[in-house]
């Protein structure tokens, strides 16, 4: 039974109004604990983070945490509890890596937090997990090429930055174009979609892009399969059915499989105005991979 890593047991503390989906870690665990060996998500050391973050902003969060007007640029009010979940999400991405690499697939049901800078947390984001991890692969020894298949709602501004100038990673990111962030950074391919795009036009924009990526021959992918590109959803402005995010990852997982490349699941966004449908999208995502590119 292949390992998925999980923050479950990190309490967030939020007000009751808050629309950051807390419950989808707790409730996508749940859902697929007859399917994987669920464990705890570790907390990321501050050594680790700082082989791709800045060492102001690190020492910023340790000692003081952020100002009410950085507090709000990423959309959470700042707490130990804040950090505390995000150093076992990014140890998650990363314990999955390691997964990846042994077993062909690393499964993190935390992480995908693209937003986050070099130097700066944005949107949800205090570490970019994926950024976090392939410098700690290169730290030990690791000289292959990294791709990233960002297909979250949002564009993976902050990945992009990390990467823009790394021949080594290829970043794709497929998104809604008129959705945060306002400002686009510049990945090595982007693809923006107009409000409400459905299955069909999403899965016809997304096949050569895939394609495009790949080219690449990557040694390791990561996928951020965000499922706020769902109908319904709070923040994602797309359009897509359940069965249409499911040939969504499909697609990816094909790819993968195809080339023959170890991949690592990160969760990404998802928030939509049923929980039910956010828990059970989530969900359907990791079982597609246990089913294609591992055939049990």
């Amino acid at each position: 039974m292949y390992r998925a890593y999980s923050t479950s047991h990190c309490i967030l503390e939020l007000p009751e109004y808050h629309p950051f989906p807390k419950y989808k870690y707790s409730g996508v665990a749940e859902a697929l604990k007859q399917d994987l060996n669920i464990q705890p998500a570790p907390a990321i050391t501050w050594e680790t983070l700082a082989l791709a973050h800045t060492h102001d902003y690190l020492q910023k969060l340790r000692t003081e945490g952020l100002s009410r007007q950085e507090a709000h640029k990423v959309g959470l009010p700042w707490t130990q509890s804040l950090l505390t979940r995000a150093l076992h999400a990014a140890g998650g991405t990363l314990a999955a890596t390691q997964d990846a690499l042994a077993t062909g697939l690393g499964l993190n049901l935390a992480g995908g937090t693209h937003h986050a800078y070099p130097g700066r947390a944005e949107g949800y984001c205090l570490f970019n997990d994926v950024a976090v991890a392939i410098a700690h692969l290169r730290t030990g020894g690791w000289r292959g090429r990294a791709l990233v298949v960002d297909l979250d709602a949002h564009q993976g501004n902050g990945t992009a930055v990390f990467f823009r100038h790394d021949p080594h990673v290829f970043t794709l990111s497929v998104h809604a174009e008129r959705n945060y962030p306002l400002k686009k950074e510049q990945s090595d391919l982007d693809v923006g979609l107009s409000d409400a795009t459905g299955d069909a036009e999403y899965l016809e924009a997304l096949e050569p892009a895939l394609e495009q990526a790949f080219v690449f021959r990557p040694d390791l992918v990561f996928f951020n399969a965000g499922v706020d590109v769902l109908q319904n959803d709070r923040f994602g402005r797309l359009g897509l059915s359940l069965s249409g995010l499911a040939e969504r990852d499909r697609r990816v997982f094909a790819k993968a499989k195809q080339a023959h490349v170890p991949l690592v699941v990160v969760m990404g966004g998802g928030y939509n105005r049923d929980p039910r449908i956010t828990v059970t999208a989530h969900a359907q995502t990791y079982r597609l991979a246990l089913e294609v590119l591992c055939a049990c």
